[in-house]
């Protein structure tokens, strides 16, 4: 029972930081139509600088129970980074996919020798903070109170992003413009700050993703590609452009790396593109996916 139920709220947690960063990756290609290779960069730009945060602001008299907000607060500072990035993007909208592709893997490997400048090359992290809310104790299983917090800061921000896409005007405006961009620009819609702000909430989920990950985990040079590839499966599995996707592919994909870390450790990776393969296969527009006409 007690093997059973780590698996799980190990795969939830991890399905909540993949979920952040798939959203993300949904919002800007639902509606700017663009495939973002560099997602996993500000995933580990918000571990990153969530280390450097935290420690500057202890440094300075900050609670150790604050340490859940300061991340918040570093990851969503942070997310700002994504408006010069937009910027940059603009010049390719209108041209082949390949050039968007190309494009922001640039920015994945521009990133890379940012890190090493930045923070070196070994791993950084602040696990010794990391029990600081306690563990939650149920029957014969424990669970850090932290990782409780993070699944439940991720069902909030699935909900939050539901309500405010189906029942503000501006979700409306969002849609509208991901539907027919031309039709939304003809009717008075400023596009290009549209994209702007879909781009800076789409990188502020992943920076916020990553910046509460680093007390479970080290922030490393290869964390980027490695998320990266985990994103893009979640997308895969849920349907390009699908917020619903990315959640049911979020919590498919972790629930599967949680069992294959304590199964078949050597198979973790190979477990999940098992189940991409198999989707791509039988639905190849992923499960909550539209079909292309």
């Amino acid at each position: 029972m007690s093997a059973f139920a780590n698996i799980l709220l190990g795969g939830v947690f991890h399905a909540a930081v993949l979920f952040l960063v798939a959203a993300g990756l949904q919002l800007v290609f639902g509606v700017q139509k663009i495939l973002n290779l560099a997602c996993g960069s500000f995933y580990a730009l918000g571990a990153y600088f969530g280390i450097t945060f935290v420690g500057v602001a202890l440094t300075f008299g900050m609670p150790v129970w604050a340490l859940l907000p300061a991340l918040i607060l570093a990851g969503v500072i942070l997310g700002f980074v994504g408006l010069p990035i937009e910027r940059m993007l603009r010049t390719v909208y209108d041209r082949d996919e390949s050039f968007q592709l190309l494009l922001t893997f640039a920015l994945l490997l521009m990133f890379q020798d940012v890190f090493r400048f930045l923070w070196g090359a070994n791993p950084r992290s602040i696990a010794a903070n990391y029990l600081v809310y306690g563990k939650f104790a149920g029957g014969d299983f424990t669970v850090p109170v932290y990782n409780l917090l993070v699944i439940a800061a991720a069902i909030l921000v699935a909900a939050g992003l539901g309500l405010f896409l189906q029942k503000t005007n501006y979700g409306r405006v969002l849609r509208a413009t991901a539907e027919n961009r031309a039709m939304a620009e003809a009717l008075g819609v400023n596009v290009s700050r549209v994209y702007a702000a879909v781009f800076t909430g789409g990188t502020m989920l992943g920076t916020v993703a990553g910046a509460l990950v680093v007390p479970t985990a080290a922030a490393s040079l290869d964390m980027a590609v490695e998320f990266v590839v985990e994103a893009f499966a979640v997308v895969v599995i849920g349907g390009l452009g699908s917020m619903p996707g990315a959640l049911a592919g979020a919590v498919i994909v972790g629930l599967i790396h949680a069992y294959a870390i304590y199964a078949f450790p050597e198979l973790e990776l190979l477990a999940t593109y098992l189940i991409v393969i198999g989707v791509l296969l039988w639905r190849p527009a992923g499960l909550f996916g539209k079909p292309a006409t």
